[in-house]
């Protein structure tokens, strides 16, 4: 098995072009890649001209994709118990306040993502040892904390991308899957894209996006040519 992983990505490296092309010309130089059997993730990384040190820079949100991702995602809610049973309709696989609490911390981490009310955010508060680390904690900068939380369950539990910079500046994304028509990941690719452009803050100064690419689970990265879609 690893011989045949070796073999795929020395063949792969040498499909790889040399130069950042436009969106649709990487996706469809991406869909050339050896593939292996399995459905492969497509993910976007952006490097940005970020200070994360400043707080105002500490880029952090999310986004519903156009075409989605191509996989449901585990969702708690922390409500009140009316809401509850809507968030449990919505999608949620658990939703309750102190005995979900108690869930967590006696070990069960069953989910992808965490949503709260804001008025449950002195329950929810208790996990932050143990949410913070694994960045599953609810908050306001990507939308998991919200009086809205049935809606937020159905738009995350559908797919909902969120996107958060690590301390050199780097944003990844999930974008879909390889299975995906090429429009749909073109579309999917430069619409997350042009929301991180819009997320500029406003402190950053000099280069803002400086380089992206996109890559399959187990394909090399393909650089994608960056062209501002806000007006200046």
């Amino acid at each position: 098995m690893t011989t045949k992983i070796s073999k795929r990505r020395k063949a792969n490296e040498q499909l790889k072009p040399a130069e950042a092309l436009p969106a649709s010309e990487a996706i469809k130089a991406l869909k050339q890649f050896k593939a292996p059997k399995f459905d492969q993730t497509v993910e976007v990384a952006m490097f940005l001209g970020l200070d994360t040190r400043q707080a105002d820079q500490n880029l952090r949100g999310s986004v519903s994709l156009p075409k989605g991702i191509g996989k449901a995602k585990r969702v708690i809610a922390f409500c009140q118990s009316d809401v509850a049973r809507e968030a449990l309709s919505a999608g949620a696989v658990k939703a309750g306040a102190e005995e979900l609490v108690a869930e967590i911390e006696a070990g069960w981490m069953d989910f992808d993502v965490a949503i709260a009310s804001p008025d449950m955010m002195r329950v929810a508060s208790k996990l932050g040892k143990v949410l913070g680390p694994k960045g599953l904690m609810p908050s306001p900068k990507n939308g998991t904390v919200t009086p809205k939380v049935v809606d937020a369950v159905k738009e995350f539990a559908a797919g909902k991308v969120e996107y958060r910079a690590d301390k050199a500046g780097n944003v990844h994304a999930v974008i879909g899957k390889m299975s995906f028509p090429e429009a749909d990941l073109v579309q999917n690719l430069e619409h997350f894209i042009h929301t991180i452009e819009r997320a500029k803050p406003a402190t950053v100064k000099g280069v803002y996006i400086k380089k992206i690419s996109v890559s399959g689970t187990m394909t090399p990265g393909v650089q994608v040519a960056y062209t501002s879609a806000v007006p200046a």
